[in-house]
């Protein structure tokens, strides 16, 4: 299972050029946002289902100049995941999601076998 930091400095490195081999989730977070709190675990959940064929970036918009990159994609709420492949955006959803809508999402966008 994949979950790591990113930041702006090593966004390209960790997302976009990671998104190269495999799908890339990116969870734009804030300590201070409740349903970011709670989709955390369930994108965990979701990560560890597909046991290594999805990583999961976390970006703390709070953190140092992190907010640029938030404006950079058009970040308008939290938390907002964005999912990258082959080192583009693919799609994006915001607010806390089940662990059924999450799949969902993943399905519709990615050619991969779902988890049951």
């Amino acid at each position: 299972m994949s979950i790591f930091e990113t930041s702006l400095e090593t966004f390209d490195q960790d997302v976009l050029e990671a998104s190269a081999s495999r799908p890339v989730l990116v969870d734009f977070w804030a300590d201070w946002c409740a349903p970011c709190i709670v989709i955390a675990p369930i994108l965990e959940k979701v990560l560890h289902d597909f046991d290594g064929a999805l990583s999961l970036a976390k970006l703390e918009v709070d953190e140092a100049d992190n907010m640029k990159l938030a404006g950079h994609y058009r970040v308008r709420g939290f938390p907002t995941i964005i999912l990258f492949h082959q080192g583009r955006e693919v799609a994006r959803f915001s607010g806390a999601k089940s662990r059924t809508q999450i799949l969902h999402f993943l399905g519709e966008h990615l050619d991969i076998q779902l988890p049951a």
